[in-house]
C-alpha cells in the first residue's frame, strides 16, 4: 500500500509483551493482517522498543495481556508504554491482548489512557481469553489490516 507521493510504503510497528505466548500469537496475527494489506511491518518485543521510534512509523499496534488485578504488565510493558505516551498525540494506534480472568477492564482503562494521550484508535481493540482461537486470530488479522 502506498501513501506517500514519492511511492514509499506505509510503515507499521507491532509492539507487544507476552508471558505465556498468547499475546505473542496475537501479535503474529496482527502482523500477518497488516502485511496482507501491503504494509511494511516491524515486530518488536517491548524490551527492544524505545519511545523515540514512535515517530518513525505511520501506525502502531500495542499488545499486552491483563496482569494481576486487570492491569498492564508493570515491569516492562507499562514503563515502555508510559514513555511513549507523549509521542502518541494524533498517532494511529490499535490495542490487543489476552486475559485469563476478568471482563476486559484492563483494556477499557488502556483505551481511555490512549485517548487521553491524544492517540487515534484505528479500530476496536481485540481481547482473547487465553490462546486466540480461530475467531481470535481472524480478529487480530482484521486489527492489523485496519492499520494498513
Amino acid at each position: 500500500m502506498l501513501n506517500h507521493k514519492n511511492g514509499a510504503s506505509r510503515k507499521y510497528q507491532v509492539v507487544y509483551w507476552s508471558s505465556t505466548g498468547n499475546t505473542e500469537a496475537m501479535a503474529d496475527a496482527v502482523v500477518e493482517g497488516a502485511k496482507e494489506k501491503g504494509a511494511d511491518v516491524t515486530l518488536y518485543e517491548c524490551a527492544d522498543f524505545r519511545p523515540e521510534l514512535v515517530g518513525e512509523y505511520d501506525a502502531i499496534a500495542f499488545g499486552c495481556p491483563a496482569m494481576g488485578d486487570e492491569v498492564l504488565e508493570e515491569d516492562e510493558f507499562e514503563p515502555m508504554f508510559d514513555g511513549c505516551k507523549a509521542e502518541l498525540k494524533d498517532k494511529k494506534i490499535a490495542l490487543f491482548g489476552s486475559y485469563g480472568w476478568g471482563d476486559g477492564e484492563w483494556m477499557r482503562n488502556w483505551e481511555k489512557s490512549c485517548k487521553e494521550a491524544g492517540a487515534v484508535l484505528a479500530t476496536e481493540s481485540v481481547i482473547c481469553n487465553d490462546m486466540p482461537d480461530d475467531a481470535g486470530v481472524a480478529n487480530c488479522k482484521e486489527l492489523g489490516a485496519a492499520l494498513a
